[in-house]
């Protein structure tokens, strides 16, 4: 038997494209703007981007990394542990760590890369982490490539979270990786009350920021300030494709740990560093973030709008209490057609289904964006309104 028969016996997406139904990989032919151009020609609205601030096509952001690119050029051909540093990687790291209130940060090619790098340097033998059920995929991988062990709680159940860690001996070192915002669900984590175990069984803590900086916080800085309790958290982590319009991320803590990250984690030792634009361009972003509280205002605005109508519909919108609003459907082959009927109709939404949720749990993610207008949103509501009477999830 081949090794990749496995790939060729796989029919899955076979048959949704037979069906007419496959939704991934459309492309796109304009940027993250509010409407987008698909490459069938169809203008539709972007109801599925994570460019929470709207920065992505900012004149002031793709001017930094323009000017970026040209002093530095493409890339660094290196490492950051070589060749690869640039002053404005160190200036970024300096900025990012004041914004988050962390001594210290460092940043990594890719969120992604944050969180297996991260743990999977942080957590050694005979140690554990521990993780929420509904932890985003790279917090699994980074805990899973770690030589700990992994364990896991319910989703947001603190009593389930205190059992696990009442059972692992407070000799051993421990490590909670938890979403600050859960990227399908867009309800918040039990931070105060995760700080307050931590503190009772001697666990360090690290927060998932990618779907909360620029959102959560008096200042856009995130879920442990939105809490206030930024001074309780070891580790803060975010990616910069959200609200900081750009690739890569960035984990900030005291500087004896990243220190200790930067000499020891092989995400960044033997991985090329971020190029010159897209450092720029969070540089820019960050600045545009402190400098125009209006965004964070605009975008808090159109969620609970939002949340308030599309509930008054008849949809089921679960917990959320941020700028996602999953549109909870169950049956997958429904949510698949939601999603055709929506680009039809001029929207474009993101359909979510196993494994990325659980069975009979599918469903339309929206996120929106802090320049979408109220026009917008009447569109995207008159929209889901029609859909959702033809197909009988809403009446």
């Amino acid at each position: 038997m081949s090794l990749l028969d496995k790939c060729r016996d796989w029919d899955v997406v076979n048959k949704v494209r037979a069906a007419g139904l496959y939704p991934y990989f459309r492309p796109i032919i304009t940027g993250q703007h509010r409407w987008v151009v698909l490459a069938n020609g169809k203008k539709v609205l972007m109801m599925g981007s994570n460019s929470y601030m709207g920065l992505t096509d900012d004149p002031r952001v793709i001017e930094a990394a323009t000017k970026a690119l040209k002093k530095y050029g493409t890339g660094c051909a290196g490492s950051r542990f070589l060749n690869g540093t640039l002053s404005i990687h160190e200036e970024l790291e300096e900025e990012l760590a004041d914004f988050v209130g962390k001594e210290s940060a460092l940043l990594y090619s890719t969120g992604f890369m944050v969180n297996q790098g991260v743990i999977s340097t942080i957590v050694l033998n005979g140690e554990y982490v521990i993780t929420d059920k509904l932890d985003h995929a790279s917090i699994i991988d980074g805990a899973l490539l770690s030589r700990g062990k992994m364990c896991r709680y319910s989703h947001n159940d603190m009593d389930h979270l205190e059992r696990v860690l009442a059972r692992i001996s407070k000799e051993k070192g421990k490590l909670i990786v938890v979403d600050g915002v859960f990227s399908m669900d867009g309800d918040i984590a039990k931070l105060p009350q995760i700080v307050e175990l931590c503190e009772k069984y001697d666990s360090a803590l690290m927060v998932d920021d990618a779907h909360a900086l620029g959102v959560l916080g008096p200042i856009g800085n995130g879920t442990s300030a939105h809490f206030d309790v930024t001074d309780r958290v070891d580790m803060i982590m975010a990616t910069f494709s959200k609200s900081l319009a750009s690739i890569g991320g960035f984990v900030a803590a005291e500087k004896s740990v990243i220190d200790y990250l930067q000499h020891n984690s092989r995400a960044v030792i033997f991985s090329a560093s971020p190029p010159p634009a897209s450092v720029a361009s969070v540089q820019k972003s960050l600045e545009i973030i402190k400098s125009e509280p209006w965004r964070r205002e605009r975008l808090w605005e159109i969620t609970h709008l939002m949340q308030k109508e599309i509930s008054m519909m008849g949809y089921d919108i679960g917990l959320t209490e941020t700028p996602i609003i999953p549109i909870i459907v169950g049956d997958m082959e429904k949510v698949l057609k939601m999603n055709i009927m929506l680009e039809d109709e001029g929207v474009f939404v993101n359909p979510i289904v196993p494994p990325a949720v659980q069975l009979n749990q599918s469903l339309i993610r929206l996120s929106f964006m802090a320049t979408h207008t109220d026009e917008d949103m009447n569109f995207a509501l008159d929209k889901l309104s029609k859909v959702g009477k033809k197909l009988g999830i809403i009446n």
